[in-house]
């Protein structure tokens, strides 16, 4: 039976407001993505017994820095008292961050590090860069941390190339984007877990840590992530699906707004309109979501994503 595991990106409405360059997010919203998204995912996910891996950026959890972040900060602790892993999503979601200097990369991941290792009670293991882009310093800090796995990735060139249009699009508005284009080598990068070479991560080489790349399906390297999958037509849903269930190794990924209500919590339609999830109800994402999650169950054994980085490793 294959692996999968379900990791959940819980990067803010802010980000979102940064990629299609809204202008800054409504403050009420600050920390929605964890204090009533988070919720619904634990209730999904418990009715199938899988514990995930959550990506979590720290200052959303700071609360030595940030006094509205305690409810947010005590949902991700409870998290990881129920079995759960807290992984590091860097400090700011800044999505230039594999562009910047080596002592800003540092910074950025070792102070998530320490918020959440408090949270977790222990040690964090595994790191998911803002944007899906890395670099050799960013990887340098990673294995300075003795960090088990990066899970950053995304080798999906029809992905790249709708980030593309979407930017160039608000670029010709004069609203440049707040996200940047993801290093296109990495769009050539094995599809399949492997230990990353240092200097170049998108080829295989003797990195302390290992690599498990967000899963596209072989060939035509389509998306296989749960942000693309909620808005695909049914057939497509279940082929790729299919297509995963035959790998060794499915590295599920979805995002805090999948779980997201527009309605119910309030996001603005200017948003709305930019994101084809969101005008998706709760009710209706909660039936795909949960067919999705029912048949992955029947063809692989689902586990955090540190314990598949060990269990790969084993069996090379």
């Amino acid at each position: 039976m294959s692996l999968c595991s379900v990791s959940i990106d819980l990067d803010a409405i802010e980000c979102y407001y940064r990629i299609h360059a809204l202008g800054p997010a409504p403050r009420a919203l600050r920390h929605v993505i964890i204090e009533r998204c988070v919720p619904r995912a634990v209730a999904l996910f418990a009715k199938h017994g899988i514990n995930v891996t959550w990506f979590v950026v720290g200052q959303d959890v700071d609360v030595a820095n940030d006094a509205s972040a305690v409810a947010s900060a005590t949902v991700m602790e409870q998290r990881a008292a129920a079995g759960d892993e807290l992984a590091n999503h860097s400090h700011r979601h800044r999505y230039e961050l594999a562009r910047l200097d080596a002592k800003t990369i540092r910074d950025e991941i070792v102070t998530a590090d320490r918020v959440l290792a408090r949270l977790a009670g222990q040690p964090i293991a595994g790191f998911r860069s803002p944007g899906y882009d890395v670099s050799a310093v960013l990887f340098d800090v990673l294995a300075e941390l003795g960090y088990q796995y990066d899970s950053s990735l995304f080798p999906a060139p029809g992905y790249y190339a709708a980030k593309a249009a979407v930017m160039a699009a608000l670029a010709a508005l004069r609203r440049p984007s707040g996200a940047v284009m993801t290093n296109p080598r990495g769009l050539l990068a094995p599809i399949d877990p492997y230990r990353p070479a240092m200097t170049a991560p998108w080829r295989r080489g003797d990195a302390p840590f290992v690599e498990l790349p967000i899963s596209v399906t072989p060939w035509a390297r389509l998306p296989a992530i749960g942000t693309s999958l909620l808005v695909a037509p049914a057939p497509l849903r279940r082929y790729i699906l299919q297509t995963m269930a035959q790998r060794e190794f499915f590295n599920f990924e979805l995002h805090g707004i999948d779980f997201c209500d527009a309605s119910d919590d309030e996001i603005a339609p200017e948003l709305v309109a930019r994101q084809p999830d969101l005008r998706l109800p709760w009710s209706q994402k909660a039936d795909r979501l949960d067919a999705m999650l029912t048949q992955i169950a029947s063809t692989s054994r689902r586990v955090t994503l540190q314990s598949a980085a060990l269990t790969l490793q084993q069996r090379w």
